[in-house]
């Protein structure tokens, strides 16, 4: 047994989303053999588990398949490449630089509301901002943008015919409740929401965008494999409450995109409704649903905790009326909400900084892919 030996076996060895074998691709950096024991040392240009363990598997078998009695040793290297990875092609929506998807494991714990107030953060802060209203079945943000009567447009762009989003407080906006009858239940199955979402998505003009929010509906379904499907998601916002039953859901919805078919990092947990202060106990803090349930879940997830909200009667009201309580100038709402922004920019610049760019999810087997 030779380090050319080795070599051999390793030509056979492609590393994953590389063509060429590890040896063609310069990927071996050392190979060491002591007594009956083998050493080998790969760089490759995908940072995951998944793919580290993936190459550490292949070479211990293919050598162990020649050479029974070996003990084998990997050391696998995952670097991101120096050269930006274009994913002009494979991104339908080239124009929109981070995609982030906003999800919840269960209904009711203000995921909408989150959205809505980091987006037009965002657009305060300079950025050119989307908001696609992706819970099918409880649209939310034509209200909550005051934008309940608008309907979109027609605009013509290389000659063919897209829809314009509406636009208010600095936010593009789309959603299926522009379409429906706010008084009629939408009753699609899976396919039919899928298709409604593709061409508000698609067959838009949505223009230059910072940031595009996806507003997902409750749980771990079918729209959100869709979503990832069709799109390459930037990474993922979880919203819950302090609450045990909404932890347990978040939980599922932080392993959805954890998944190693799917892969979206995480860029943290929101609490909301975390404490009630009433007007006339500004000093007291009652926490009707529990205390530092989502931080002590992020820290259990290894994730980050973006921040709190409070549980407060005028973010709900500004909800209600159309006007997002982030636009509330230098209030203590709008001072929350900027902070959960700002850690969520800085987790988006280390993603940017340390990752890959997100690829477009292909699977043909959901078995597990999305927990339920």
């Amino acid at each position: 047994m030779t380090n050319q030996d080795i070599m051999k076996i390793l030509e056979s060895i492609t590393a994953p989303g590389d063509g060429k074998s590890l040896v063609e691709s310069n990927s071996v950096k050392n190979v060491e053999i002591v007594n009956n024991k083998v050493l080998v040392e790969v760089v490759i240009g995908n940072p995951t588990l998944q793919a580290k363990k993936r190459i550490e598997t292949d070479i211990t078998k293919a050598i162990k398949s020649a050479y029974e009695s070996a003990e084998v040793q990997v050391h696998v290297i995952g670097q991101i490449p120096t050269q930006t990875v274009s994913l002009t092609k494979e991104r339908p929506l080239p124009n929109v630089k981070n995609l982030i998807a906003i999800a919840s494991g269960k209904g009711g714990v203000g995921k909408s509301t989150i959205t809505a107030n980091i987006a037009v953060t965002l657009a305060k802060m300079g950025f050119s901002v989307g908001i696609l209203d992706a819970d099918v079945y409880g649209p939310s943000m034509p209200i909550m943008f005051d934008v309940a009567n608008e309907r979109p447009t027609s605009v013509m762009v290389d000659g063919r015919a897209k829809i314009k989003p509406v636009e208010n407080y600095g936010v593009k906006l789309l959603s299926l409740g522009f379409f429906i009858d706010p008084n009629d239940a939408v009753i699609w199955r899976g396919a039919m929401a899928n298709k409604a979402l593709n061409q508000l998505l698609f067959d838009a003009d949505w223009g230059e965008l910072d940031f595009m929010l996806i507003d997902l509906p409750p749980g771990t379904g079918d729209i959100h494999l869709s979503m990832v499907q069709a799109v390459p998601l930037t990474g993922a916002v979880v919203v819950s409450t302090p609450q045990a039953i909404a932890l347990a859901d978040a939980k599922k919805g932080v392993a959805m995109f954890a998944q190693p078919e799917i892969n979206v990092p995480v860029f943290g947990i929101v609490e909301n409704m975390s404490y009630f202060t009433p007007a006339e106990l500004p000093n007291n803090k009652y926490y009707i649903f529990g205390q530092d349930g989502a931080k002590n879940l992020a820290k259990d997830l290894q994730t980050e905790f973006l921040g709190e909200i409070p549980l407060v009667q005028s973010i709900r009201e500004a909800g209600d009326y159309g006007h997002p309580a982030a636009l509330q100038a230098n209030s203590p709402i709008e001072l929350a909400f900027s902070e959960i922004t700002k850690n969520m920019l800085t987790q988006l610049v280390k993603r940017n900084k340390d990752l890959p760019p997100t690829e477009i999810v292909r699977i043909t087997n959901t078995s597990g892919c999305a927990a339920s």
